[in-house]
C-alpha cells in the first residue's frame, strides 16, 4: 500500500480494550485510524474530517450507533459503515443494513483478522 495514500478509518467503539486492539491491528495493516469513544464524538469527527470507512459499534454512550447512522443519513454523509456489535438479533442486523451498511459483524464471533480482511477487501487494499 502506498504510505502517502493511507486509507483513513474512524473507529467508534467505547470498549477500550477492543478499540486499542483493533487500532493496533489496523495500523499494522497500513491504515490510519482515529478512535471515537461515543456516538456524539464520532459524529463530530465525521463532520470535521473525511474518512474512507466508519467502524461503528451500536451500544455506545451519549449517542448509539443507530442514531449515528440516522444522523449521517440526514447529513447525506456517504462514509461507508461496517457495524461491529455484540447485538446478535436479526432485527438489529436488518436495521443496520437498511442504512446501507457494508456488513454487520458480531464482535464475539468475529476474530480481528477476519474483520481486517473484510476491511481490506472493501477498501481494495
Amino acid at each position: 500500500m502506498d504510505k502517502t495514500l493511507k486509507k483513513r478509518i474512524l473507529l467508534a467503539e467505547d470498549e477500550r480494550s477492543i478499540s486499542r486492539a483493533l487500532k493496533l491491528k489496523l495500523e499494522l495493516s497500513g491504515f490510519e485510524v482515529e478512535i471515537a469513544v461515543n456516538g456524539e464524538e464520532a459524529l463530530n469527527m465525521l463532520k470535521a474530517k473525511k474518512f474512507d470507512l466508519l467502524l461503528l459499534d451500536i451500544m455506545m454512550p451519549k449517542v448509539d450507533g443507530f442514531s449515528v447512522m440516522e444522523e449521517m443519513k440526514k447529513r447525506k454523509d456517504k462514509t461507508p459503515i461496517l457495524v461491529l456489535s455484540n447485538l446478535s438479533q436479526e432485527d438489529d442486523a436488518k436495521r443496520a443494513k437498511s442504512f446501507g451498511t457494508i456488513d454487520f459483524c458480531i464482535k464475539s464471533n468475529s476474530p480481528l483478522a477476519e474483520i481486517i480482511d473484510k476491511i481490506k477487501r472493501f477498501l481494495k487494499v
